[in-house]
C-alpha cells in the first residue's frame, strides 16, 4: 500500500464568502485564502472568470462535503452589457470579432429583447466555459482556437430587470439577474445581441449572491490579510459559518442518541419526525439530538433515513 502525502496546513471546517477581486481566477483566489487560514483542505463552489468578482464561496475542511447543493444553487448577478461590439469570448477578455456599432438602439427594443429571455429557456454554454469536451477544459480549446458542438441546456431566469441605459454608438445597459444554476451571462448577452441583430458582450459582471449567501455577509482578501497579520487565527476562524449553512433549507431532523450510533455506522435507521414530516427522495440535515451535526440522509421508499453524506 503506498501512502499518499499529508496535507499541510491545520484542520478548518466551515464556509468562508469571499468577495473574490478583479484579475484573478477562482482557484488563484480560493489558494490564497487557503494559505491565510494556513487551512489543509478547502475549495470553492461555481467558478467566477477572472474578470467577474463577487461572492465565491470557500469550504473549508468537512464542508467540502456538501458544495454540491451550493453549485446547485441558484445565483444573482449585476451585470454591464455592452452593445454593437462583439467579442471571441462574450465579455471583454477577448479580440473584437465585429463592431457593428448600434447607435440607433431604443430602449423600448432592449426591454423587448428581455422579455424573451425570462423564465425556462434554452441556452447553449460558451466555449469559453469551464465545462468539459472529452477531459480538456472548454475556455482551453477556445484559446487553441478549436470549437466543437455544445447541447442546449434547460435554464430558468426568474428575473432580469434593467437598472439604466446609456445610449451612445456603443450603448450599455446595466442589468439585476436572479438565475438558475448553469446561467452564462455572457451567452445570454451574446444571445441578445443577435436578437437585435447589433452584437453585445458582457463588458461588467459582479456576482451578488449565490443560494442565501449575499454579498453584505462577504469579505475581501484584503480584509483577511490585514486580519491574518495579527497572529490569531481564531480570528479568522470566527468569519467562518457552519458547515451546513449551505443548506439550510433542507429539513432538519434530530436523531436519538442509540439511533445516531446506527446512522453514523452507514444504516438506514427509523425516524418518527421523518415518519411525520419526510417523502421519499428528501435529502434532510441531521442532527444529534444534542444539535451536533452529522452530515445529510436520504428519505427511502419504506420511510427510513440513509446516510448519504457523514462528517467526521
Amino acid at each position: 500500500m503506498t501512502l499518499g502525502r499529508r496535507n499541510k496546513g491545520r484542520q478548518v471546517d466551515g464556509i468562508l464568502l469571499l468577495n473574490k477581486p478583479l484579475g484573478i481566477s477562482s482557484n488563484g483566489a480560493l489558494q490564497k485564502t487557503r494559505r491565510l487560514f494556513s487551512a489543509a483542505k478547502a475549495g470553492h463552489t461555481g467558478s467566477l472568470d477572472p474578470l467577474a468578482t463577487g461572492v465565491l464561496p470557500i469550504c473549508f475542511g468537512e464542508a467540502t462535503k456538501f458544495t454540491q447543493f451550493l453549485l446547485d444553487a441558484d445565483k444573482k448577478y449585476s451585470a454591464t452589457i455592452r452593445f454593437g461590439i462583439s467579442t471571441a469570448s462574450g465579455d471583454a477578455g477577448s479580440d473584437i470579432i465585429s463592431e457593428l456599432g448600434a447607435q440607433d438602439l431604443e430602449i423600448e427594443k432592449i426591454e423587448k429583447a428581455l422579455a424573451s429571455f425570462r423564465g425556462n429557456i434554452s441556452q447553449v454554454p460558451s466555449m469559453y466555459s469551464a465545462l468539459k469536451h472529452k477531459g480538456e477544459r472548454l475556455y482551453k480549446l477556445a484559446r487553441k482556437g478549436i470549437s466543437v458542438d455544445r447541447k442546449a441546456r434547460e435554464i430558468k431566469i426568474y428575473s432580469l430587470e434593467m437598472m439604466s441605459f446609456r445610449p451612445d454608438k456603443f450603448p450599455e445597459i446595466d442589468i439585476k439577474i436572479h438565475c438558475s444554476k448553469g446561467t452564462y451571462i455572457r451567452s445570454l448577452a451574446e444571445d441578445m445581441g443577435v436578437l437585435l441583430g447589433c452584437g453585445a458582450y458582457v463588458s461588467k459582471l459582479h456576482r451578488d449572491a449565490v443560494g442565501q449567501f449575499d454579498q453584505s455577509e462577504s469579505i475581501t482578501h484584503e480584509e483577511l490579510e490585514s486580519i491574518e497579520k495579527t497572529g490569531l487565527m481564531e480570528d479568522l476562524d470566527c468569519l467562518l459559518k457552519p458547515i451546513d449553512a449551505g443548506i439550510k433549507h433542507l429539513l432538519a431532523v434530530y436523531l436519538s442518541e442509540s439511533t445516531t450510533f446506527y446512522f453514523c455506522q452507514g444504516q438506514p435507521v427509523v425516524s418518527p419526525q421523518v415518519f411525520r414530516e419526510g417523502t421519499e427522495g428528501d435529502i434532510v440535515r441531521v442532527f444529534q439530538k444534542e444539535g451536533l451535526f452529522l452530515g445529510v440522509g436520504e428519505v427511502t421508499v419504506d420511510g427510513k433515513l440513509t446516510p448519504k453524506r457523514l462528517v467526521v
